[in-house]
């Protein structure tokens, strides 16, 4: 009698704790889903918003980086420039130039210059309204408007500033100097000298019909 009853007492006794330990094993897991299904929902919700916040329309392009040794008193201080293109594709473009001891630094100024210098270009159905030509020190850009499907015809900082524009079909050609700050700055000066058909007809004091039958 004395051996039974010995063996259900020790029954109840591993009955009692593998319940209980079921018990913990169940809420334990059931605890880190809820944690884990927490954190992945604030993720979630944060990649929602990183993906529904609005883009910028601007668009920066880096041109040249480059760089600068500075003869000092006590030595050379090296820093970089960078020579960058912003524009909205829309007709407004700037330029921005910019040094600093650091490649980031250096393409972060030049990026706010190119803000304050913007200019708005004139588009006449995805080109420019006439020929036309641009100077900035040696060097010097032509341009000539294009018929739809041409495409830019253009290389360098040129294409750059005409992209970024929103200009689709032109020809030009770079001429003088090959640095890639001239041959922006010079098309930035040849945008900048665009008119349309109807800033002409006010300066002359006509209609748009009468200058364009004229």
């Amino acid at each position: 009698m004395e051996e039974k009853e010995i063996q259900e007492v020790e029954t109840v006794e591993t009955a009692e704790v593998a319940e209980a330990v079921e018990s913990t094993e169940e809420k334990a897991p059931a605890q880190g889903k809820k944690g884990r299904g927490q954190a992945k929902g604030k993720g979630r919700k944060k990649v929602e918003t990183v993906e529904n916040a609005p883009q910028s329309e601007w668009k920066e392009r880096v041109v040249q980086i480059s760089r600068v040794t500075k003869v000092v008193k006590g030595g050379k201080k090296l820093s970089f420039r960078a020579i960058v293109i912003v524009g909205n594709g829309k007709g407004q473009v700037g330029v921005g130039c910019a040094k600093a001891s650091e490649v980031i630094i250096a393409i972060q100024k030049a990026i706010a210059e190119g803000r304050k210098n913007l200019i708005t270009v004139p588009i006449f159905k995805t080109t420019i309204p006439h020929p036309i030509t641009g100077r900035s020190g040696a060097g010097a850009v032509m341009l000539k408007p294009a018929s739809q499907g041409t495409g830019v015809i253009a290389g360098g900082a040129v294409r750059a500033v005409l992209e970024l524009a929103g200009i689709e079909n032109i020809l030009s050609k770079s001429l003088g100097s090959k640095s890639p700050l001239n041959a922006a700055n010079a098309t930035m000066e040849a945008l900048k000298e665009l008119r349309t058909f109807n800033d002409v007809a006010k300066t002359r004091g006509l209609s748009l019909n009468q200058m364009l039958n004229a």
